[in-house]
């Protein structure tokens, strides 16, 4: 499920109804929104964000609030009712600092249905500890943090570490990704915000594939505001289970080279090997098609996109996606494509038998 991040105090109501519709154009279902900043009343928070809450439930998405133990002393609101966060009209509430485990529990059986949300990113015993109080687990999910400056966002060993925690009790999961185009953040210093430090630079959609690669976790949310409807329409098009990687296609490729690469269906062999990614059925399709020799290099760099040529015996038509330098003295594979530098890693995260598929 994809959300985006809306920050009431730092724009207008027409402009975050708007953007709620865009994402909800792309089939966006879920928002988060944050009161950790917000320093006011309860009633002038209400009259702030309740008209925007309730067009987003309107539009059919989850709304969770941000909240911290502060929170609640502020707005004199107990955790034994959180009558509050049901008449704001959210769905949930994620506690971006915790309790001691059994007030968690106790908090997922509120009488209003809300959600609970926790901390994923700090890869401790925490959710141990939630679990042995015996929570209502339909109502907890948890939700990593994003990190505004600059050279603090998560490690990925940590982050793999603290998410399988949460697979591990079958938890839904959540991280953030960051708009290249958005500059809105909670805080008034935003040096772009994403969980993971290795996503900053990245174009969004990269940051959703690799997500989706992990297999860890189950939503992804743009953290700033205002993204564009590109990003939007880009990564509502990327498939959790189909690795799409971008690329540049050779101008001299062919019209075969053209179908084999971008209209047939393509997955790695379950034998894998260090060197090359297989799609071996074209080759069994085009077995009888010429496939002649064509842009052929002695040695072929990783992310590299070949098709066996008709030098290549009974692997003619085989498609390869090259995972590490390889020599080809023979000219047995044209190179018809390469993947995009900035995606080389997503290759060595396939899986056997995964699906991938190519967009220019």
């Amino acid at each position: 499920m994809l959300g985006i991040s809306i920050y009431p105090e730092k724009s207008n109501i027409k402009d975050s109804k708007d953007y709620l519709n865009l994402a909800a154009k792309y089939g966006f279902k879920r928002v988060f929104t944050c009161l950790l900043s917000v320093e006011k009343p309860q009633e002038e928070i209400k009259a702030d964000f309740l008209e925007i809450i309730t067009h987003a439930r309107n539009l059919d998405m989850e709304v969770i609030l941000d909240v911290a133990p502060n929170v609640f002393q502020e707005l004199k609101i107990s955790y034994n009712d959180l009558k509050f966060f049901s008449e704001l009209n959210a769905t949930g509430i994620r506690l971006d600092l915790g309790f001691d485990g059994m007030t968690e529990s106790q908090m997922t059986v509120n009488p209003y249905g809300l959600d609970i949300e926790i901390n994923m990113s700090q890869d401790t015993g925490y959710l141990d500890n939630i679990m042995s109080y015996l929570p209502d687990t339909e109502k907890l999910i948890g939700c990593h943090n994003f990190y505004p400056q600059k050279y603090t966002g998560l490690s990925l060993e940590h982050f793999i570490s603290s998410s399988k925690r949460f697979k591990k009790y079958n938890i839904r999961t959540c991280a953030f990704v960051n708009s290249e185009i958005a500059t809105d953040g909670p805080w008034p210093v935003t040096e772009g915000l994403c969980t993971l430090e290795m996503h900053r630079e990245l174009p969004i959609e990269t940051q959703v594939k690799h997500l989706y690669s992990t297999g860890l976790i189950d939503d992804i949310i743009i953290a700033n505001q205002f993204a564009s409807e590109e990003e939007m329409k880009k990564i509502s098009e990327i498939k959790p289970v189909i690795m799409p990687f971008s690329i540049d296609f050779e101008a001299s490729a062919t019209e075969l080279d053209n179908k084999i690469v971008f209209e047939e269906e393509h997955y790695q062999r379950g034998d894998v090997n260090d060197f090359l990614v297989r799609s071996t059925q074209p080759r069994v399709k085009y077995k009888n098609f010429e496939i002649p020799v064509g842009n052929t290099q002695k040695v072929i760099k990783k992310g590299a996109i070949v098709i066996g040529n008709d030098n290549f015996g009974q692997y003619k038509g085989e498609l390869q996606l090259v995972k590490k330098d390889i020599i080809d003295e023979n000219q047995f594979r044209n190179i018809v494509g390469k993947v995009k530098e900035e995606e080389l890693f997503l290759i060595d995260l396939l899986k056997p038998w995964q699906k991938f598929e190519f967009k220019k």
